[in-house]
């Protein structure tokens, strides 16, 4: 583990896939290869494939001079608001962790990712930041702020909980390496006790905020409560060595006093907490993943949920809610399922809420929207990522979706970067883009069921250990002494 040069077997096995890739690339749609059985593939070999084209998206796909990720990529080049030199702090903390995977699978060597890492770092220590938070974008180019919106000019707390996410694991990762491994590992560690957590309670409230701006304060006012994507900013929060927040905040905020639990039993399987939007069938999908990446679910629970079991349902529910589909859209089924936030077909939800009569023009169109695709507000697109990155909950399941995609829909929905971000059959829709938030959690849940890597790394970081416990949490990772 921990590798500092690509071997000779990683380097015919990246060979041999890039073969197959190449092999594979004339699949169409009709799941015909170009000679029949000649180019199959195994499953362990599809993942590592997968695994590295996505990668990819954070390596050679990222922003130049800060070396983190762009906010998107469109491979037609169209950005129609200038905007290809726009960074995301949560996506780039995701992109760090494929970087890890990138390591460990041999696509690049530990030295290589050093030096990358490097550059991040001394791009995040001069970017904007306020009280310690980073925004939501950054200009790539200068690290000044690139407001999300008109009032969303200043710190994000959400989105650098993400990035911290990841820069943890990246610390863990070169902790214990050599003298400038280790250098790197305490600039981290620095940039980790800055970040005013305590500062987001708005004057000592019981409740985090999502937002503060030094030119619009509080006016956001977002005041974050569960069940959503937004867990770990509350651990965080909790474990901070400088700036932590009281237990309370979690359960009087996150937890709002004991009203996120509830039992919500759909298609057989049981949602423990009470998520926004829709408790029965859950949210968009990214919420079993953002807080994922690196707090390990498994064998972890509060007094509110054991938090594996509250994944697996909210993946199957998902799942089956596709399976069953109640619109009849075209394509949906046992290998092709996934409702999650992405791009999202124009004017499809003016169509299917009846505000438009008309329906939205077939064709491989490039134009997007953006919309929060879930059971309760299905608009007939699937989101690769909402299966790809719940691998650890129903691996054989997402086994076969990853396998229908490659092999039956191929080009139309695989690139350079992996999986585009979303597609309609429904509406033979298949926009050639890309997200970082969607694509950074692919290869690393993927990772996380193959070995467990990032879980691993995040949870040897004492401080979140420390802060588990004084939140009451009980986990595999942790003493249960307190």
């Amino acid at each position: 583990m921990r590798t500092t040069a690509i071997s000779f077997l990683k380097l015919a096995v990246f060979f041999s896939l890039t073969l197959l890739a190449a092999c594979n690339s004339g699949r169409q749609k009709n799941g015909n290869t170009p000679s029949g059985n000649d180019h199959e593939i195994s499953d362990d070999s599809l993942l590592t494939l997968v695994q590295y084209r996505t990668f990819q998206y954070f390596w050679e796909g990222a922003e130049p001079n800060s070396g983190l990720a762009r906010e998107r990529l469109h491979m037609d080049d169209i950005y129609p608001q200038d905007d290809k030199h726009i960074v995301t702090t949560g996506g780039s903390g995701f992109g760090l962790m494929a970087i890890l995977v990138g390591v460990e699978r041999g696509f690049i060597t530990r030295e290589e990712a050093f030096q990358r890492f490097q550059k991040i770092i001394d791009f995040l220590e001069k970017a904007d930041r306020f009280h310690g938070a980073w925004p939501h974008w950054l200009n790539g180019e200068t690290g000044k702020v690139k407001p999300f919106s008109q009032y969303d000019d200043g710190g994000d707390l959400v989105e650098t909980a993400f990035l911290v996410q990841g820069l943890l694991a990246v610390k863990q990762y070169f902790v214990d390496g050599n003298e400038d491994e280790q250098q790197l590992a305490q600039k981290i560690d620095q940039l980790w006790r800055e970040v005013e957590w305590d500062w987001y309670t708005k004057g000592g409230e019981d409740i985090l905020y999502w937002h503060w701006s030094p030119n619009h304060g509080w006016k956001m006012n977002f005041g974050v409560t569960g069940y959503n994507e937004c867990m770990v900013m509350y651990i965080l929060a909790a474990s901070s060595p400088t700036h932590p927040v009281d237990p309370e905040v979690y359960h009087q905020g996150w937890a709002m006093n004991g009203d996120i639990s509830g039992e919500y039993t759909t298609f057989g399987h049981t949602l423990p907490l009470k998520q926004h939007v829709d408790p029965r069938k859950g949210g968009p999908l990214f919420w079993a993943h953002y807080s994922w990446l690196g707090l390990d679910p498994r064998g972890l629970s509060d007094q509110y949920a054991n938090y594996w079991d509250n994944n697996v349902a909210h993946t199957l529910i998902n799942r089956q809610h596709c399976i069953n589909n109640p619109n009849n859209y075209a394509g949906y089924g046992e290998d092709a399922w996934g409702l999650t936030s992405s791009y999202s077909v124009p004017g499809a939800a003016a169509f299917v809420r009846g505000q438009s009569d008309e329906k939205p023009e077939s064709g491989n169109s490039q134009q997007t929207g953006y919309a929060g695709h879930r059971p309760s507000f299905d608009l007939g697109v699937v989101t690769p990522t909402a299966a790809l990155s719940s691998m650890p909950y129903a691996p054989e399941k997402v086994l076969s979706v990853i396998r229908h995609f490659y092999e039956d829909l191929g080009d139309e929905i695989w690139g350079v970067y992996g999986f585009y971000d979303a597609f309609s059959e429904e509406y033979e829709w298949y926009p050639k883009r890309y997200l970082a938030i969607d694509q950074g959690p692919i290869p690393v849940m993927i990772e996380n069921h193959r070995t467990g890597l990032l879980w691993e790394l995040f949870m040897q970081e004492e401080d979140v250990q420390q802060g588990l416990k004084e939140l009451g949490f009980t986990s595999p990772h942790i003493s249960i002494d307190r």
